[in-house]
């Protein structure tokens, strides 16, 4: 198994255990997983395939929809609610 597999299982459990957090508690650990994610997505397409990328990119677009819904909204000069 390579190393860019073995960090994105380890991601995924990061990711699960940040969501089991209270809300006020996920913002750290969620900003750091969203940075993380497309170097890792990247590294596991140079290494893996355009294929995987796709299906990975997919993964990532699902869990954080919300929040990248709300970096959407802040670029095009919205201000959106945070939940409480």
């Amino acid at each position: 198994m390579s190393l860019p597999v073995l960090l994105s299982i380890l991601w995924v459990f990061a990711a699960t255990i940040t969501a089991l957090l209270p809300m006020r508690r996920q913002y750290v650990p969620g900003i750091a997983l969203l940075i993380a994610a497309p170097i890792l997505i990247g590294w596991l397409g140079v290494v893996h395939g355009w294929g995987w990328t796709v299906l990975a990119l997919a993964a990532f677009a699902s869990m954080f929809r919300n929040p990248l819904r709300y970096l959407w909204a802040r670029a095009r000069g919205q201000n959106p609610q945070v939940p409480k």
